[in-house]
Order: structure tokens, then C-alpha cells, then sequence
């Protein structure tokens, strides 16, 4: 079972794609506290909430892939002042700082799509060499998770790196979509986009009798001026992308219910976002609505971590071969 190292782990998204798809998660790290609380109660006690600055990286188990979405708030293109000086964008530096010194086989790094147009696409040349000097060839694809069978429109940057020494270039990563439009779909050989309707279809309201968590009604006024959180919501399309602006620099996004009658409840956020229905969230409605906007889908999560065991296997065999070759 390969070990996992997560670094920015949030509520867990990311990390129980990959606990999902057979990984060990041994270590993580976030300095959200309700955030890490929530990943406690889901995933497991071994998350620490001290800054990633103030870790030394021996303190790190040995792993063999670090994963994590490095914060991404200075990178955003919801985020109007973004700038090429944000602090947080220099986390990212904390990210490759440990990979240095860890040389684990893999990583898995996530972000949103504006950081690929951030000071006209050349921080992100600049980061993609951070990671090639770290000894790491990277491969990176921007997705929109609706095309792997998410019930959102969510267009997210993965970048896969294998350390240079392996020498091989995976044939795994990207991983092909499994969805698409609807109209297109039989023609492609495709599933269709799953819709937020068809996602929340069995969800009682939230003043019906039910066991669910974190499913409680909220008094807020829905508005209709088609800004983020403002929009008028298609039953028979994807969500639009569930957001929460980042951390407490930023209020929580509102996301009305796909039938524009009231905001959706945590649950229903934390479904459309293919967390399970019974993953348990710690923390005012506020937090965990910031909680689950800010995590990585698990389903996507698992996506991914599927193409790396893929590419793990890969690599297993060509060293099989290699020997064999060799002994011949």
C-alpha cells in the first residue's frame, strides 16, 4: 500500500479520494482548526494544525507521494485584487521545499484555473520549474470535474510530477473523461453530466423529518442578479462551481438549491461536492460551508489517485522488465 503525506488537507476531500482508491494516508497538515477536526473524525488522528513554515521536513514521515492543494486565494480569478505578491501564493514554496527533501516517488498538486493566467502565465512557468529543480518531470491538465461524473461545473489545475529518476512518462495521467454534455454524449461514447437535480433528487427539505447532519434550513433571502452566489440555478445542469472564497479573509458564498427556492444546506454542499452522505463536518454552518467550498471533491480525488497507482504499476513493470532484460 503506498504512504501518503497531504499537505493543506482542509476537511479531507482530496485525501479520502485517495483513501478511497487504496492509500495510506500517514501524515497531514492544515492550520484551519475546525477544518482538521472534521478530518479527524472522518479520515484519522494523524493531522497536525502547525504552519507548514514551522515544520521541518524530517519531522515528515517517509511517503511515497505528497499530495495537496496549496492555497489558492492570490491565484483565484474570483479574487479582484489578486496580485503576483500575494503572501499566500508563496505556500506553494513550502510545497516544493518538503518534496526536496522527502524525494518522494510522486506528487499531486491542485489549484484553480486563474493560476494558470496569473502575471500573464508566468508564475506558473515559475512554478512548474520550482517543481522541475525539486527533480520532479510534471505533467499538468486543467479539468472541469463534470466530465468525471461530479454534479458540478468545477475547473481545477492538477499537477502530477514523477521524480525524474524514474524516467518514465505515465500513460495515465490525464485521465479520460468519463461524462460530457448531454447532447453530445451518445456520439462520444460518454456518460452525460450527472445535474445538481438528478444529485439532490432524493433529499428530503430540510423541515421534513430526517437523520441527516448538517441538513438545517437557513433564513437566508435568496437573491437573483446573476453574480457568484446570486445565480438562478438549472435543475438539469451541473452546479455552478461550489466556492467559499478561501479562508476568513472572504465571506461564504451563497448556492441556491436547484430549485431556486432557499440556500442549500451543508449537506446538500457537501453532496454536490461527492463527499458521502454520512462524512461528518465540525464547526458552525459558516466554517463548514468554508470547509467544503474549499476541498477537492472526493470523487475527482479518487479519479486521481487511480491514474497514480496506475502510473505506480507502470513503473513497477518496467523495472520488472528492465531486470529480466538485463538477466537474459
Amino acid at each position: 500500500m503506498l504512504k501518503v503525506a497531504s499537505l493543506f488537507s482542509g476537511a479531507g476531500g482530496l485525501d479520502f479520494g485517495f483513501k478511497e482508491a487504496g492509500f495510506d494516508i500517514v501524515w497531514a497538515n492544515d492550520i484551519f482548526l475546525e477544518a482538521a477536526e472534521t478530518y479527524k473524525i472522518n479520515i484519522g488522528p494523524h493531522i497536525t494544525t502547525e504552519s507548514i513554515e514551522n515544520i521541518p521536513s524530517s519531522s515528515i514521515p517517509d511517503v511515497d507521494i505528497i499530495i495537496g492543494g496549496f492555497p489558492c486565494q492570490g491565484f483565484s480569478l474570483a479574487n479582484t485584487k489578486r496580485h503576483t505578491e500575494d503572501s499566500r501564493n508563496k505556500l506553494y514554496l513550502e510545497f516544493v521545499r518538503v518534496l526536496s527533501d522527502k524525494r518522494p516517488l510522486f506528487f499531486i498538486a491542485e489549484n484553480v484555473r486563474g493560476i494558470l493566467s496569473l502575471g500573464e502565465g508566468k508564475i506558473f512557468e515559475r512554478i512548474l520549474q520550482d517543481f522541475s529543480d525539486a527533480g520532479y518531470n510534471v505533467k499538468f491538465k486543467l479539468f472541469n470535474t463534470a466530465d468525471y461524473g461530479i454534479p458540478q461545473s468545477r475547473h481545477r489545475v492538477f499537477l502530477f510530477g514523477t521524480r525524474k529518476d524514474l524516467d518514465i512518462d505515465s500513460d495515465h495521467f490525464p485521465p479520460k473523461a468519463t461524462h460530457c454534455n448531454p447532447i453530445s454524449a451518445k456520439e462520444k461514447g460518454l456518460y452525460p453530466w450527472i445535474s445538481i437535480g438528478q444529485a439532490l433528487k432524493n433529499i428530503p427539505e430540510p423541515e421534513q423529518n430526517h437523520n441527516l447532519e448538517n441538513h438545517t434550513a437557513s433564513q437566508y433571502k435568496l437573491r437573483f442578479n446573476g453574480y457568484i452566489g446570486h445565480r438562478l440555478i438549472d435543475p438539469d445542469q451541473p452546479s455552478p462551481t461550489i466556492t467559499a472564497r478561501g479562508d476568513e479573509r472572504g465571506g461564504v458564498v451563497i448556492h441556491h438549491h436547484p430549485k431556486n427556492h432557499r440556500r442549500l444546506t451543508v449537506r446538500e454542499v457537501a453532496l454536490i461536492q461527492t463527499f458521502p452522505i454520512n462524512y461528518k463536518f465540525i464547526g458552525s454552518n459558516t466554517s463548514v460551508y468554508r470547509q467544503i467550498g474549499n476541498a477537492v471533491p472526493p470523487m475527482m480525488g479518487k479519479v486521481i489517485a487511480e491514474a497514480v497507482l496506475k502510473t505506480h504499476h507502470q513503473w513497477q513493470k518496467k523495472q520488472h522488465d528492465t531486470k529480466h532484460a538485463i538477466a537474459a
